[in-house]
């Protein structure tokens, strides 16, 4: 499954690093680079009601451990496929927890700035309750200071 993603997120780039990508992402989850634990994503974000500290973890969980970081980078920092999402700046979208919820589910066909069209749920099969949180991931990251 994991050439029909990069294939996916490739968009056809000949010249893309996406084909040298590790097939599995390093372990981050639980700690930072430094081997202390990580800290706690969104802290200081005013989350959007039903949205909770947990679902943030999970989410970021899910988009270290599916496929979201090959066009991402890790822990959204951004990549040559497709935008960072530890900023303000929204390419695609509005920004609104909604918004988010509804890209992940949708994708990006032509978006406005990166050649690689995201497919919907970035090619990836998940349940309504993963979408959810990894939209509480990217909105903690994307709102934060």
């Amino acid at each position: 499954a994991m050439t029909v993603v990069l294939a996916a997120c490739a968009g056809g780039d000949a010249d893309s690093d996406a084909a040298d990508a590790p097939a599995t992402p390093p372990d981050t989850a639980q700690t930072g680079t430094t081997g202390q634990p990580a800290p706690q994503v969104g802290a200081n974000v005013q989350l959007p009601e039903g949205v909770t500290q947990e679902m943030v973890a999970q989410g970021r969980q899910l988009f270290n451990q599916q496929i979201c970081w090959t066009c991402h980078g890790m822990d959204a920092t951004g990549g040559p496929l497709a935008p960072a999402m530890v900023d303000q700046e929204w390419l695609n979208i509005d920004g609104s927890f909604e918004s988010i919820v509804q890209v992940i589910q949708t994708g990006v066909p032509t978006p406005k700035q990166f050649a690689a069209p995201m497919p919907p749920m970035g090619g990836a099969q998940l349940s309504e309750e993963q979408i959810r949180q990894l939209a509480a991931y990217v909105y903690a990251v994307s709102h934060g200071s």
